[in-house]
């Protein structure tokens, strides 16, 4: 059952809600989400990911809300990230775990105002051995596709029918990352991530601070790489876990379904 704007839906535990009210009264609020298995499931074909209406809908209204600053922070390019997610005006762009950033808040409807990721010749070069390595690797397995990246490359395995066969290809395209200078790897759920323009979403999370200065952030994600964003919350702030797994958050929910009760949480704190 989809959360409703009257708080009707998923219960989330006392704990968390006691949280979500008190970070709701704050005169300013920056809430930072993840794409991918938080606002939209995870699914097979990377291309099909949308936004759970009931957590679009949720999002339309507390972008709405005064005093509230939503950005995504995703591992998704830019260009991707709003296209899939049509964020609503005011929504802040964190791309590529932090090396593409759009701070306009001009939503879906404009890219222009976009920081163009620049590369130098190094860099350039790194990342066209990288996905050269990659396509190479992939072509060997039925069901494993590469993710072309402006800072590098992602080996997608969820379409892979053999969960150990997509293993040992994440574990070659590690090993063969490892082998280009200058690259970095982040490992995912079900996919391997490596790029040549080093950004955390931790370090993300903590640019978005210094521009809106908010008495309080709340980050939700469910990947290895949200633990960056985690890491950087402090007293006050509210991290949310989606799914299972280790996590430095302090509050988790199940599934991405469930964080629309989180922020209509925050929708009713502002408007009491």
């Amino acid at each position: 059952m989809a959360a409703t704007p009257d708080g009707s839906g998923p219960r989330l535990s006392e704990e968390l809600a006691e949280a979500l009210r008190t970070a709701a009264v704050l005169p300013r609020l920056l809430v930072c989400l993840d794409f991918d298995g938080c606002v939209a499931e995870l699914v097979a074909d990377a291309e099909a990911a949308r936004p759970v209406p009931s957590n679009a809908e949720a999002i339309e209204a507390l972008a709405g809300q005064p005093g509230v600053t939503l950005a995504y922070v995703s591992g998704r390019p830019l260009q991707t990230l709003r296209r899939l997610a049509q964020p609503p005006s005011g929504v802040l762009l964190v791309g590529s775990h932090g090396a593409e950033v759009d701070l306009s808040g001009a939503g879906s409807a404009a890219q222009s105002a976009a920081e163009a990721l620049e590369l130098t010749a190094a860099q350039r070069h790194a990342r066209a051995e990288l996905v050269e390595v990659f396509e190479s690797l992939a072509a060997e397995v039925e069901g494993a596709w590469v993710e072309h990246k402006p800072a590098g490359a992602g080996m997608h395995v969820r379409r892979v029918s053999d969960a150990d066969v997509g293993d040992a290809l994440l574990a070659r395209a590690e090993a063969a990352a490892g082998r280009v200078e200058g690259v970095h790897v982040k490992a995912g759920k079900r996919i391997l991530e490596a790029v040549v323009v080093h950004a955390t979403k931790g370090e993300a999370i903590e640019q978005l601070r210094v521009h809106i200065s908010p008495d309080a952030v709340l980050f939700a994600g469910d990947d290895v790489t949200d633990e960056q964003g985690f890491a950087v919350l402090g007293e006050g702030d509210v991290g949310v876990k989606v799914g299972e797994g280790p996590t430095a958050a302090s509050h988790r929910i199940p599934a991405p379904a469930d964080l629309a009760a989180v922020l209509w949480e925050l929708v009713r704190g502002r408007d009491v």
